[in-house]
């Protein structure tokens, strides 16, 4: 049998093909190919596939073309980490030790003691408590001088230790489970609306002299909203009941707590509950952005009509 040139088994006359090198590492030689595109890959640049193996070109098209996971309310599945609710935590915790230094170590305002440890007021908290007006023996400074900025830096501060645990005890039970069913953005947009709805309520209807602060007003949005979220799933919300009427009890009557805060972020986490859970899967991330955009807005427009009330 005659054999050409070239071919297997030629001894004399044909040359040995070049061995494939990674079309990434020009020098380095390889057999194995990419299963989607079928180019050679070192070992450096393989990725595993379901079979084989492939190049980071198409594991990087491949994640582009994948929809990402999203929870039943659009959120993404990034929430199951919880970090927004461990990172709110933490600053709940940085806000409280800011507050015992601004005290320089001493009595508290309103006989707390160490600091702002056991209940008080702070020079902090004092700056960043809700407050319409100090009385006009006092300098003036409040909400109406315009310092807005109370609405939100009260969702932060504390009176006390125990006051600041309790409420980081519930941010982290209710705060865990609503971020895996929001997503981290869905979440997040609902603490800060419903600590925000919390505190304007305790400008509006609180006397104007009287400071209000803590994150419990952010706390029972977040209990409005599981309850929301829960009817609109189809689960059982029979264990949140108690806990939300105990919680209202202690709210009317135990002295010194803010029942326009507490009652104010009920109601708008209660809202916002509703526009997380409802919005109309085909347009569900417009619905909710442009449904807290009304919510804030209302907000807003009861803020300064407290303000002109005030002023006028």
């Amino acid at each position: 049998m005659t054999e050409r040139p070239g071919q297997a088994g030629d001894a004399t006359g044909g040359s040995a093909p070049a061995t494939p090198v990674c079309y990434r590492h020009a020098d380095r030689e390889t057999y194995v190919r990419c299963t989607r595109c079928d180019r050679p890959i070192c070992p450096e640049c393989m990725r595993d596939a379901s079979v084989g193996h492939q190049c980071p070109e198409c594991v990087n098209e491949g994640r582009r073309s994948v929809r990402p996971a999203r929870t039943a309310f659009g959120g993404g599945a990034a929430g199951r980490r919880g970090l927004v609710t461990r990172t709110l935590i933490a600053l709940n915790l940085l806000m409280m030790v800011l507050s015992v230094a601004s005290d320089g170590g001493g009595d508290s305002m309103a006989g707390g003691g160490l600091g702002g440890l056991l209940g008080g007021g702070t020079p902090l908290t004092q700056w960043g408590a809700v407050l319409a007006e100090w009385p006009p023996q006092f300098p003036v400074e409040g909400i109406v001088t315009g310092e807005w900025y109370r609405l939100v830096t009260a969702m932060f501060l504390h009176y006390g230790l125990v006051h600041l645990l309790l409420n980081m005890w519930a941010l982290w039970v209710l705060g865990r489970d609503l971020e895996a069913l929001l997503g981290p953005l869905r979440f997040l947009a609902l603490y800060l609306v419903a600590g925000l709805g919390g505190n304007v309520a305790a400008y509006l209807f609180s006397s104007p002299n009287s400071a209000s602060a803590g994150a419990s007003t952010a706390i029972f949005g977040l209990f409005a909203a599981v309850f929301v979220l829960m009817r609109r799933l189809g689960r059982d919300t029979s264990a949140i009941v108690p806990i939300l009427v105990i919680n209202l009890i202690f709210t009317f009557t135990v002295p010194g707590i803010s029942i326009p805060g507490h009652v104010g972020g009920l109601v708008t986490g209660a809202a916002m509950g509703w526009v997380l859970a409802y919005a109309p899967r085909m347009r569900r991330s417009v619905f909710q952005s442009v449904g807290t955009a009304i919510i804030l807005v209302a907000l807003l427009g009861l803020a300064l009509v407290r303000t002109a009330a005030l002023t006028g």
